[in-house]
């Protein structure tokens, strides 16, 4: 069991990650006094620092007097020591602002998403783009390009496009074409593959065997988003903790290894939208993350389109403003997906999403609900 810290060895701690976080130095106990009228002598802070030391919280890294946070200090502080706030109003209106700017083209939040966060932060942002649990169709064209040869595109709701190069046995006219993506749009507007596959016998044979490679192309759509948006990387690697080459390397695998970014998000996020996770030095599972903290949060409408986003840096970084700045911008993707994803798809689904009733109108963008821990 872990042992419960005093109140003033609590103190003492969240002043030690502050002051180390706006420094970057090894903290001594004059410093403590002197800048924060503590009132109570050097030697008793160098007692309780060497007690924090003992249980683990700090660590006494050179032969001067100065302490630092381990990694179980900085989760300490996250989690007890962080007190509540949210961005700055002005800030949060200026993010808010610009996200109006582009609520109804889906393509352009991640990257947008991506630079408020880095810019917010100063550290390095991770965005997927929202993936629907389970597509619906929405529309469709076969554009006969040359001869045997057909371009299908398929449009999810959403605004998700799929394209895909068919070659046929024999050319088709564009009219022949066209009406068939007619009827099939007639008939699958709104569905899922699940419930186009057992339609699919019915059908003239060009149309069925399109509605097949459509059923197939809709399961590939609800797997893994085909790109992970960043901003911020050459900033990152310019903070002293990554002029070392091994801890670079790890910033860089984490940013361009798709399968191990993927893995930590299948790690850090379950289903819960909105809820926030902190992953400091890799908690033993990540050694490429032992000098970086993540802070994540999925987005979307749960049972219908989600995605993650995030923030990488220092295990040295700013938790309070990090998590403030990863939920408010998380709020307002899901919003965005709500009135995106949700529109399209509400005449289709039956007492709202996963037995919910749909949300009702709000403002077009929210405001920060919930109260965030403290910039820092």
């Amino acid at each position: 069991m872990v042992e419960e810290l005093t109140p003033r060895q609590q103190m003492i701690l969240e002043l030690v990650v502050r002051e180390f976080v706006q420094t970057g130095v090894p903290v001594a106990s004059k410093t403590l006094v002197e800048k924060y009228g503590l009132d109570i002598s050097p030697a008793t802070v160098r007692n309780e620092m060497a007690r924090l030391e003992e249980l683990g919280y700090l660590t006494h890294p050179h032969t001067s007097a100065g302490r630092q946070p381990t990694n179980e200090g900085y989760r300490y502080f996250v989690e007890r020591l962080l007190r509540e706030t949210e961005l700055p109003p002005e800030e949060r209106r200026t993010i808010a602002h610009q996200f109006q700017q582009v609520q109804t083209d889906v393509e352009e939040w991640m990257p947008l998403a991506a630079s408020v966060l880095a810019r917010t932060t100063r550290g390095a942002a991770l965005v997927t783009a929202p993936q629907a649990a389970q597509p619906r169709y929405r529309h469709l064209q076969l554009i006969s390009v040359q001869g045997r040869l057909v371009l299908l595109v398929l449009v999810l709701q959403g605004g998700v496009v799929r394209q895909q190069m068919l070659t046929f046995p024999e050319p088709l006219p564009q009219a022949v074409l066209s009406e068939a993506a007619d009827r099939l749009n007639q008939l699958c507007a709104g569905l899922t593959a699940d419930e186009i596959e057992p339609r699919i016998g019915s059908l003239p044979l060009l149309e069925a065997d399109v509605a097949r490679l459509v059923v197939e192309m809709m399961r590939r759509a609800a797997g893994t988003p085909e790109e992970i948006y960043h901003n911020g990387l050459a900033e990152l690697l310019q903070e002293p903790e990554f002029q070392e080459a091994p801890h670079a390397q790890g910033v860089l695998r984490v940013i361009e290894e798709r399968s191990y970014l993927e893995a930590i998000l299948a790690y850090a996020l379950g289903t819960s939208v909105g809820s926030v996770r902190v992953i400091i030095g890799g908690e033993g599972r990540f050694d490429e993350l032992r000098a970086c903290s993540l802070v994540l949060s999925r987005y979307g409408v749960a049972g219908l389109a989600t995605g993650a986003l995030g923030v990488l840096g220092p295990t040295r970084m700013g938790y309070g403003r990090a998590i403030s700045a990863v939920r408010f911008v998380s709020g307002i993707l899901s919003k965005l997906v709500y009135d995106v994803f949700v529109a399209e798809a509400e005449p289709f689904l039956s007492g709202g999403v996963r037995g919910l009733p749909l949300l009702p109108e709000r403002e077009s963008l929210p405001s920060q609900d919930a109260q965030d821990p403290s910039p820092n």
